[in-house]
């Protein structure tokens, strides 16, 4: 089918319809089973319903992939609360971070090995997040000065990321991923700590 330019799809309840079914089976399956004519059989409608709103099925899962990136980002964007302890804070954001993006990178890990570039984009959001943790630790002199914040942020990047996706490609269990999450964050917090 020919390729309709962006700015002449639909954008509509359909296209909702859509995007939400694909979400559906690739919790169900992954994203190497989705195709359009699964999406149409699945929605029981045509061809020319599919392409009036995307150009192919990439165009969809993408959609699917970035509204879940979105929905994780969430975790790391409340402030910190005054009243807790900000080691055990940043370990259990970490957990979080892993628990709520385990079964999105199972679903999706072929699909984020294809696609880099919403993985840099990605990157850069989480690192610049992971910097405001360092920096607020450093204002409220809970960690030490003298680290050099941005590589450690994007080194905590690289492990969490890393981490997850060794987990998930050696079908680990999300609780083993877990362990050893916190096992070597742990380390890694103490070694930030003011002695």
């Amino acid at each position: 089918m020919k390729k309709n330019n962006k700015s002449s799809l639909i954008s509509d309840e359909m296209s909702d319809r859509i995007i939400e079914k694909t979400a559906q089976l690739v919790k169900e399956s992954g994203t190497q089973k989705i195709t359009v004519s699964k999406i149409l059989k699945e929605l029981d409608i045509s061809n020319r319903v599919f392409y009036n709103r995307f150009n192919n099925i990439d165009e969809v899962l993408q959609t699917v992939y970035i509204n879940s990136i979105m929905q994780m980002r969430k975790i790391v964007q409340k402030e910190i609360p005054a009243d807790v302890d900000f080691f055990e804070y940043a370990t259990q954001l970490a957990i979080k971070c892993l628990t709520d993006t385990y079964e999105l990178l199972k679903q999706f890990s072929h699909y984020t090995f294809e696609h880099y570039s919403l993985s840099e984009q990605n990157r850069i959001w989480w690192t610049e997040h992971i910097k405001k943790l360092f920096l607020y630790a450093m204002d409220n002199n809970l960690i030490r000065k003298d680290i050099d914040y941005e590589a450690l942020s994007y080194f905590i990047w690289c492990v969490c990321r890393g981490l997850n996706t060794d987990a998930v490609t050696r079908n680990f269990s999300r609780d083993e991923a877990i362990r050893y999450l916190k096992a070597g964050f742990g380390c890694f917090m103490d070694g930030l700590k003011l002695h």
